[in-house]
């Protein structure tokens, strides 16, 4: 997910984590203690000379406004409630107008801006979105200085007799691709409160509180997590809630929405909200709400009772808001196409999202790696499990996909086998790299392209880590004479309640030594072992045991399955890699990826050529396609006119094995358990 950030700050913060924070979480911590169950490192980011007092303020101490000290978080209650007001009016310049008003004393005090987000995995805090910044206390201004080293801290010399600090400034939001993701548009906005606020340092963010107002445009609608205390016109007031909450409460708001309810009758209510660009896309038939609704059963069949006292699915139907999917504890923001619903079925491979999003209420907001439970946003994160919190959530979401109806079976194995033959066949990066140091990708290139993504590796925990858990799942199942499976491991691990039986809201922490006792517990084996031996394999080639154990083996044949031709539309590109080894944009017919070491790749083709001519005749798509299958037949080189910067060219590519695409196929006499782990449960 791309968002606004300052690349000079986010090389200091990398840098700084490296140093002070690379090693992996000791197996077996334990929890600590407080309100969030937020890790405590006993590792402070930088030495604290303002500490706070037991009256829940800064003490005055020496750090002045021209620098000082940045107080290390504690788990003290802050006194008094800040309060936040965010103005959503401004469409066409697409800026956000803040208001902040926060409890103090005198003497020095440090606010931050977040930095270290939910979700992210990485310091991704738009601070060069934020503008105007001013401060004033009883009307009179207060001068700032921002932290010499820590560009997101912000030091100020409260003065005497002030009790409150108000602050204004702007959250100049992206106009440009390029600045960053969009998210104000016409028609639709995306409030993630992290960036419109300053908080105080020294504090645990579940331990500080907040009352936040937003202002709509006039007869718009809005959809979030957090409980309303009063709408009056465009102003809506939330009731008071811990900066922590806050921040995992995102708010969607739009011209054109509609709401569903996807439990009718529960006690805890789960809805679907939809905004889109135009009224015309919200028209869902009553076969997609019912597998949407499905998915909530199914979901809970899986991984146990849900630990949200309300969820609400927050999706923006639009060619223009920014891409995204972002899990919260009681919610989650989406983007698909305009088509999601309209065009039902060439929009399948993108179904899979909600299904991941959801699954991360159980897998990484209720439970999460220590290393990602930190007390506030501004401490430093450890990724080495990502490959648990996303590619199990990854590997959760295929079969949720699948059990709801949101896929069909035969689309789940397609989806399955594109997966696996992209490592197979397009990550040649596994001899070098393994899958548990892609964890770090998302601190080392935030979402940034990649010139040789194939042997650079990029967050491939995602799909590597889903096969490690294909692979577990068959596992447990071939261990127990097919009597448990990955199912029961999710209920026992993610379902967990309060001492009283009642709602637990978490998060409870896991580490690596967690992760295996709860196996063991299920299937007794040692799977430190095979857990270890798959986060550290090299290639060549995927891990294709799970596929293996389940029934199916990977070949290539020369039909494009349905999931392909579907991911294809979504990605706006012909994706010949697994054949010549290179994908063309379907709209500037430039490469837009060239595997390493592939035929292309050997002819010295490289990623942002454009493609001119095949064959000596204007480039289209099924030219391309039609060429490389008569190649194969009259085993005669493919001749492309290539255009790189001002300089053309002519490329031959000697390849003669035709068109190849991913399918699964049976294994004769084999189990079918792939079957059997995508039937439904409800």
């Amino acid at each position: 997910m791309k968002r606004c950030w300052v690349a000079a700050a986010a090389a200091v913060a990398v840098a700084f984590y490296f140093v002070a924070f690379a090693q992996d979480e000791p197996k077996g911590a334990p929890p600590v203690s407080g309100a969030s169950g937020a890790a405590d490192t006993g590792v402070a980011s930088e030495p604290a000379s303002a500490e706070a007092t037991s009256d829940g303020m800064p003490d005055a101490g020496t750090a002045g406004v021209a620098g000082g000290h940045i107080p290390v978080a504690e788990d003290i209650p802050y006194v008094g409630n800040l309060s936040l007001k965010v103005d959503l009016t401004d469409l066409d310049r697409r800026v956000l107008t803040v208001r902040e008003s926060v409890p103090v004393k005198p003497g020095p005090l440090t606010l931050l801006y977040p930095e270290w987000l939910p979700g992210n995995h990485a310091p991704r805090g738009a601070i060069d979105c934020l503008a105007g910044l001013t401060i004033a206390s009883g009307g009179h201004p207060v001068e700032w200085r921002r932290d010499p080293v820590n560009v997101y801290a912000f030091h100020v010399q409260v003065p005497p007799g002030a009790s409150r600090l108000d602050l204004e400034f702007e959250f100049a939001s992206p106009l440009l691709r390029d600045q960053g993701r969009t998210v104000v548009t016409p028609d639709m906005v995306g409030l993630q409160w992290n960036a419109v606020l300053l908080y105080p340092a020294g504090f645990y963010v579940s331990r500080i509180i907040v009352v936040p107002t937003i202002t709509l445009p006039e007869g718009w609608d809005f959809a979030g997590a957090l409980d309303v205390e009063s709408r009056r016109g465009v102003t809506v007031r939330f009731k008071p809630t811990t900066l922590e909450t806050l921040v995992d409460s995102p708010v969607f708001a739009g011209r054109y929405a509609r709401s569903f309810d996807l439990d009718p009758g529960a006690k805890i209510p789960v809805r679907l909200n939809v905004f889109a660009d135009g009224p015309e896309l919200l028209d869902v038939r009553a076969q997609q709400l019912a597998a949407h609704r499905k998915l909530v059963q199914e979901a809970y069949a899986l991984l146990g009772p849900p630990h949200y006292d309300h969820y609400d699915f927050l999706l923006a139907l639009s060619d223009h808001f920014g891409d995204i999917g972002l899990e919260h504890h009681g919610s989650s923001e989406n983007r698909r196409p305009p088509n999601y619903f309209t065009d039902w079925d060439k929009a399948g491979a993108g179904r899979d999202l909600l299904p991941h999003e959801f699954s991360h209420s159980w897998n990484g907001k209720f439970r999460r790696p220590a290393g990602l439970t930190t007390p506030d946003y501004n401490v430093p994160m450890q990724d080495s499990l990502l490959w648990v919190y996303e590619g199990l959530t990854n590997y959760l979401s295929t079969v949720l996909a699948v059990r709801s109806g949101l896929w069909g079976e035969e689309f789940g194995r397609e989806a399955w086998a594109s997966l696996a033959a992209n490592l197979d066949r397009n990550r040649p990066g596994r001899a070098w790299r393994d899958l548990e140091d892609t964890t770090a990708q998302p601190i080392i290139t935030p979402r940034r392209p990649l010139s040789w993504l194939s042997w650079q590796r990029t967050e491939d925990y995602y799909t590597e880590g889903e096969l490690v858990w294909l692979d577990v799942d068959t596992r447990i199942r071939e261990l127990t004479g097919e009597r448990r499976s990955l199912d029961d491991f999710a209920r026992a691990f993610f379902g967990g309640t309060s001492a009283g039986g009642g709602l637990n809201m978490g998060p409870v922490t896991y580490t690596f030594t967690d992760v295996v006792q709860a196996l063991k517990n299920v299937a007794p084996f040692d799977w430190e072992k095979f857990l270890t031996e798959r986060l550290h394999s090299h290639g060549p080639g995927a891990p294709l045991d799970g596929l293996t154990r389940g029934g199916w083996k990977l070949v290539y044949g020369d039909a494009e399955s349905e999931y392909l031709r579907s991911l294809e539309e979504q990605r706006k590109a012909v994706d010949c890699t697994y054949s010549v080894g290179f994908a063309v944009s379907s709209f500037t017919y430039q490469l837009t990826e060239v595997r390493w070491g592939g035929p292309a790749y050997e002819a010295g083709l490289a990623l942002g050529e454009t493609l001119i001519a095949v064959n000596g005749r204007e480039y289209r798509p099924e030219r391309l396609r039609t060429a490389i299958a008569i190649a194969k037949l009259n085993h005669q080189p493919l001749e492309l006119l290539v255009k790189n910067l001002d300089r053309y060219r002519s490329v031959r590519i000697p390849y003669f094995d035709g068109l190849r695409y991913p399918q699964l196929q049976r294994i004769e006499k084999a189990q079918d358990r792939l079957g059997a782990i995508l039937k439904p449960r409800t």
